[in-house]
């Protein structure tokens, strides 16, 4: 019986896909973003982040000064100047995060089923039984049997570097949790996540206003602004009435990052007031049920392309951290996204204390050209 069905586009010949993609292949569309930071901040390893394929280089004040990142953005625009490539400039704010203090710096082990206290006593040594953070309201937001994750910028996930708690007693100000995997805190900047609660802070802070944006933000006239923990649509009003009060910054582009249930739920109306969304899948992956995420990406995705408005997706190559080669799921899931249509990859561990910053840009451009 002969088939009715259209062909409307000439198969793909097997032999093509085998043949070595050519050196000079076009650049790929999506954009790719990296996070400065202590590996990725010399004017050499910046100048090779460029000539990869990046970008747009984002600076995390969740960890270091004004005058860490000040120094960072001078060795960038030096960079730009040697590699003649031109590279825009993201904020990223704190926002209502909530991170361990470790003051010493010193790794802190943790053992498995033995407590660790949660303080918010920051003038205490972080140690294996105490772990200051940064945040005065947990005892209130949470209750007995609430799990909670800590890890390492933002959650890799690995049972060495990142612990599950489960709180088993709160006293006064202070959260008392059973530690349910051994695992060492050891590096720059650690998170704290309880799944699916409300942090009772302002998503734009104090110190986002102040020592953030009005100070760096001004001075260095950014080009956007990614707004962390956006969970209304009143949250990008808010941030969009400040930038333009500081008249330098009232072009800076706003994007809302999406990372829990409650920026999710009110999607709709953030997408509308945003200039763009970022889908931090670190944080909703741990707000979301694993087998959810790649459901709510999907719609995102979909919402954005039909808005006309950018979307940018991150955490995709973990394991290049440590790793010249992603892994062939990690591969498969950058092609998968550009294909749905992401606009831009986000990199943040990767590149910020990855071992391999310029040669993950460099895969993941290869990745994306393909698709």
């Amino acid at each position: 019986m002969a088939s009715n069905y259209l062909l409307l586009e000439e198969p793909m010949k097997m032999v093509s896909i085998l043949e070595s993609a050519k050196p000079s292949f076009f650049p790929a569309m999506t954009k790719i973003v990296g996070t400065l930071g202590p590996n990725s901040r010399s004017v050499e390893v910046i100048s090779g982040c460029l000539s990869a394929g990046m970008s747009v280089a984002r600076f995390d004040f969740s960890w270091g000064d004004a005058a860490y990142h000040q120094e960072t953005l001078e060795n960038l625009k030096l960079a730009m100047k040697a590699s003649k490539k031109l590279c825009g400039v993201m904020l990223d704010t704190v926002g209502p995060e909530l991170l361990i203090v470790n003051k010493s710096e010193q790794p802190i082990s943790l053992h498995e089923l033995s407590h660790v206290v949660l303080t918010p006593d920051q003038h205490k040594q972080a140690t294996s039984d105490l772990l200051p953070i940064n945040f005065s309201g947990l005892s209130k937001a949470v209750r007995k049997g609430d799990e909670i994750f800590i890890g390492e910028y933002l959650f890799t996930g690995k049972e060495t570097t990142s612990v599950w708690l489960e709180v088993s007693e709160v006293k006064d100000e202070d959260v008392i949790c059973l530690i349910k995997n051994s695992a060492v805190l050891d590096g720059p900047l650690y998170t704290l996540h309880v799944a699916q609660i409300r942090i009772e802070l302002p998503t734009l802070t104090d110190k986002d206003k102040e020592v953030v944006v009005s100070a760096w933000g001004v001075r260095n006239k950014i080009d956007f602004l990614s707004l962390s923990y956006t969970r209304s649509a009143e949250d990008v009003r808010h941030a969009r009435e400040f930038l333009s009060s500081l008249g330098d910054l009232k072009q800076a582009q706003i994007f809302a990052k999406i990372e829990n249930v409650e920026g999710l739920l009110h999607f709709d109306e953030i997408l509308l007031e945003a200039d763009g969304i970022i889908l931090a899948r670190g944080n909703l992956g741990i707000d979301l049920p694993p087998e959810k995420v790649f459901l709510y990406q999907k719609e995102v995705l979909r919402k954005c392309n039909t808005a006309g408005k950018p979307a940018v997706v991150t955490r995709f190559v973990d394991s290049m951290t440590e790793n010249l080669r992603p892994t062939r799921a990690e591969a498969t899931d950058v092609a998968n996204a550009v294909l749905d249509g992401t606009d831009a990859i986000l990199l943040g561990g990767e590149t910020l204390r990855g071992s391999y910053p310029i040669e993950t840009i460099s895969t993941v451009g290869k990745i994306c050209s393909e698709a």
